[in-house]
Parts: C-alpha cells; sequence; structure tokens
C-alpha cells in the first residue's frame, strides 16, 4: 500500500451487472468486496464503490472549459501518457460514445493535458486525463 493516502469514492448505479461489467471488465478495475447492494473497485490504487441506488445517477450539468460543456460532477484518474492512450484506444474499440472525445486541453499552455470524459451504464460521468509533465498538475 502506498504511503500517499487513498481516496475513497462511493457512487449511485442502476445495476450492479453492468458496473461490474464496465468498471471491472472495460476499465480492468479488481473487484474487491461485495454485497446485494455494492461492489468495491480497486480504482487505480484508490478505493471506489458501486452502490445500487436505480434512478439516482446520470444528473448532469456542465461548465465550459476550453469550448467544451464538461459536466460537473464527475470522477475519474490521471494516468501516465501510455496509459491514457492505451485507454483511449480500448474505449475507442469497444465503441464507447465519449462526452468529449479523446484530445489535448490547453495545448502550449501551463496545464497542457490530454483528457477525455464518458459515462458509464448508469450515466456517471468519468474523465481521465494524462500530463505530459507531471509537475503541471497542481500549476497555475
Amino acid at each position: 500500500m502506498s504511503s500517499m493516502p487513498l481516496f475513497h469514492l462511493a457512487f449511485p448505479v442502476d445495476d450492479l451487472a453492468q458496473a461490474r461489467a464496465f468498471y471491472g471488465g472495460l476499465l480492468g478495475c479488481p473487484e474487491g468486496r461485495s454485497s446485494d447492494a455494492w461492489v468495491d473497485f480497486d480504482f487505480y490504487g484508490h478505493q471506489i464503490v458501486a452502490h445500487l441506488s436505480p434512478g439516482e445517477a446520470g444528473a448532469r450539468s456542465a461548465s465550459a472549459v476550453d469550448g467544451h460543456d464538461v459536466p460537473v460532477r464527475h470522477f475519474g484518474a490521471i494516468l501516465s501518457m501510455a496509459q491514457w492512450e492505451a485507454l483511449a484506444d480500448k474505449l475507442r474499440a469497444a465503441g464507447t460514445e465519449f462526452i468529449i472525445e479523446p484530445y489535448v486541453r490547453f495545448k502550449g499552455e501551463v496545464g497542457e493535458q490530454a483528457t477525455m470524459f464518458f459515462l458509464d451504464p448508469s450515466g456517471n460521468a468519468l474523465e481521465f486525463k494524462a500530463f505530459g509533465d507531471l509537475s503541471q498538475v497542481f500549476a497555475k
């Protein structure tokens, strides 16, 4: 286990089997403990928990960022550029419908990053990003 603190995120899903297929299958997140009402996943070293709560997921509002409508409520991970590119290729091959197609935002500016947004089967928005230079993650 890392000496760095880990985050824990619980979120609603409509169907646990779909959540298992998406997070465990497509995204490759190993499953941890579970019950009839929830499933833990190892989300790149952090704990996320899909809680069965039909109809609660998917409400979206957006904020304008770099000419795109970014879902305000979203979560995801910062990957290495190689991991990000591999995930983008995997998602495209799986026919994923992107909210924001994979691209590089803030090109040539402080905080330049590769990003993509898509939904899980319950409508929860996810963002995966990568920085060529990790020192830029919190740069102003």
